[in-house]
C-alpha cells in the first residue's frame, strides 16, 4: 500500500489543479491511500498584510498567481475577472482549514476531499469568500455532510487541534509550500506537477517500496523448515 500525504491549502491556487490531478492519480493507481493534510499560506489577515504589505495589495498580487495556476490547470477554471470585480478582501486560510478538517473528522478522508473540493471551487470559479462562515455553511448545506454533525466538529477545540498537528507535521517534513504530496513518509513530490508525471513517481515508489525476495540456488531438500498447512504448523 503506498501511503501518501496530501498537504495543501483552500487558498492555494496550484492546490486546485493538484487536487483534480489526484482524484485523478486515484482512478488510475487505485490502491494508494490519500491523506489530506492543512498547511496555512495565511491563517490571520495580519499575515497576508505582512506578507503583502496590506490585504488590498495582497488581492492584486495573488491574481497574478492565479493567471499561473489557470495555465497549470488542464480545465483552466479560474474567474479571475469575476475576482478583480469583487469587493471583499481575499480570504484566509483559518475558517476553511477548519472546515474542512471538520469535514474529515466526521465523514473521513471523502468528506474532507469533497468539502475541500466545494470550498475551492466556490473561490476560483465562483470567487465567493471562503472566508465567511455563511458561505462556508451554505456549501456544507449544499454537500452530502450532515450539517449539524459538522456544525458540532467544526466548533469542537479537538478540530482546531488537528489542524495544528497537521502543520507541525508539515514542520517535520521541512515543507515550505504547497502542493506537496509526502509518500509513505519519506518520499516529496513538490508542486503541481502534471498527472503523467505523479503516477510515474508512485510507480516508481512503488518499485522500490516492493519486498523483494531472492532465492538461492541450494539443494532445496536438505532446507528443514516449519510451514503452516490447513492452519497447523506442520516441520520437516
Amino acid at each position: 500500500m503506498i501511503t501518501i500525504e496530501f498537504f495543501h491549502d483552500v487558498i492555494c491556487s496550484f492546490c486546485f489543479p493538484m487536487s483534480y490531478r489526484m482524484r485523478q492519480a486515484q482512478k488510475t493507481v487505485p490502491d494508494i491511500k490519500i491523506i489530506h493534510r492543512s498547511f496555512a499560506l495565511a491563517w490571520e489577515p495580519e499575515h497576508l498584510a505582512q506578507m503583502f504589505g496590506s490585504r488590498e495589495q495582497a488581492k492584486q498580487e495573488i491574481l497574478s498567481h492565479w493567471a499561473h495556476a489557470n495555465q497549470n490547470d488542464e480545465l483552466h477554471r479560474f474567474n479571475i475577472k469575476g475576482m478583480e470585480q469583487k469587493d471583499f478582501l481575499f480570504p484566509t486560510s483559518k475558517n476553511g482549514l477548519i472546515a474542512a478538517k471538520a469535514a474529515g473528522v466526521i465523514a473521513g478522508q471523502e468528506g474532507y476531499w469533497e468539502l475541500f473540493d466545494a470550498l475551492q471551487h466556490a473561490l476560483f470559479v465562483e470567487n465567493q469568500n471562503i472566508e465567511d462562515l455563511a458561505v462556508i455553511s451554505a456549501l456544507v448545506q449544499a454537500s452530502s455532510l450532515d450539517f449539524e454533525q459538522w456544525q458540532k466538529a467544526f466548533d469542537d477545540p479537538a478540530t482546531l487541534a488537528l489542524v495544528d498537528a497537521d502543520f507541525q507535521l508539515a514542520d517535520q517534513y521541512q515543507l515550505s509550500g504547497v502542493p506537496a504530496l509526502i509518500v509513505n513518509g519519506k518520499y516529496l513530490i513538490n508542486g503541481a506537477q502534471p498527472l503523467e508525471q505523479i503516477i510515474q513517481a508512485i510507480q516508481t515508489i512503488k518499485e522500490k517500496e516492493s519486498p523483494i525476495i531472492e532465492f538461492v540456488d541450494t539443494d532445496q531438500s536438505a532446507g528443514a523448515s516449519c510451514n503452516m498447512e490447513d492452519g497447523k504448523w506442520v516441520c520437516d
